[in-house]
């Protein structure tokens, strides 16, 4: 009993002492250094506030004609007058919308074309042509398709989350190594327990990977669809408040979309660390 009262001890000790040595380490890293950043940040706003004060207002006047959305994010005040809490879960609707259709929609195709050389062949072409248009460019069609704007956003979300979730899928699939596979066939292991066992495991880090990338691609997306189509959402409130010259919500606009973003990276993130049960590196 007494020599295990010492080792505890003695290992108490040693955790203070390592504590000690890397909590200078950890505070600089993790709230000096991203605090010095933000006020560089906010310094060059400022000096270039400065030199164009007719249009663009300074943090404090900013921070000051934006304390009502910022206290109240939530209001109700009549027809489309709505907090920007309502507007970013309008926007935050439709990302998740198209975000989860394309997933459920990317991943099996990912799987066939990692799987299948036949798929990869006839399917690959078709990838490389679409994956560099523009999202806007589909707008119209999406339009034209639903002749409404929330669907349509909808839509356009959803052909953007569409590419680098297959190509990360199929990525991950094709880079199962073939031991495993070739054990897999000497236990005679069924197609879909092989699937289910070994290629599913072993792509999830790849896919995981796609539906970040998906993820935010679509929610920078989404800012620029809701300025064209208009209605109620985070990137309209943008383009209105610009229409009006005030620049001081169209920088708390700004802030809200950034923050929403490093949000939801951070929980696929997380979910991702909860599935694989491995811990996640930053992108």
């Amino acid at each position: 009993m007494v020599l295990q009262l010492n080792l505890a001890a003695v290992f108490a000790v040693a955790g203070q002492v390592a504590w000690k040595k890397t909590k200078p380490v950890v505070v600089r890293d993790v709230v000096i250094l991203p605090i010095l950043g933000f006020l560089g940040i906010i310094l060059l706003w400022w000096v270039v506030a400065l030199f164009n004060h007719e249009l663009m207002p300074t943090p404090p006047e900013a921070l000051v004609a934006n304390l009502d959305y910022i206290l109240n994010p939530f209001y109700e005040r009549g027809p489309g007058n709505l907090g920007i809490g309502w507007l970013l879960l309008a926007s935050l609707r439709r990302v998740l919308l198209g975000f989860l259709l394309g997933a459920v929609v990317a991943i099996p195709l990912g799987f066939l074309i990692g799987m299948s050389k036949s798929a990869m062949l006839a399917l690959n072409p078709i990838i490389q042509i679409f994956k560099p248009v523009s999202p806007l460019a589909w707008l119209p069609i999406a339009l034209a398709i639903f002749n409404l704007a929330d669907p349509s956003a909808i839509f356009v979300i959803f052909i953007t989350s569409l590419w680098p979730t297959i190509i990360n899928t199929a990525l991950g699939v094709s880079s199962v190594p073939q031991d495993y596979l070739d054990v897999a066939r000497v236990l005679e292991m069924p197609r879909w327990r092989r699937i289910t066992k070994i290629i599913w495991p072993a792509s999830l880090p790849y896919i995981f990977t796609g539906l970040r990338i998906s993820l935010g691609i679509a929610w920078l997306v989404i800012v620029a669809v809701e300025m064209l189509t208009g209605g109620i959402g985070i990137g309209f409130f943008v383009w209105d408040e610009w229409s009006r010259l005030n620049l001081s919500s169209v920088f708390l606009a700004v802030l809200v979309i950034g923050l929403t973003g490093l949000i939801l990276d951070y929980g696929v993130g997380k979910i991702q660390e909860l599935v694989t049960r491995r811990p996640t590196v930053a992108k």
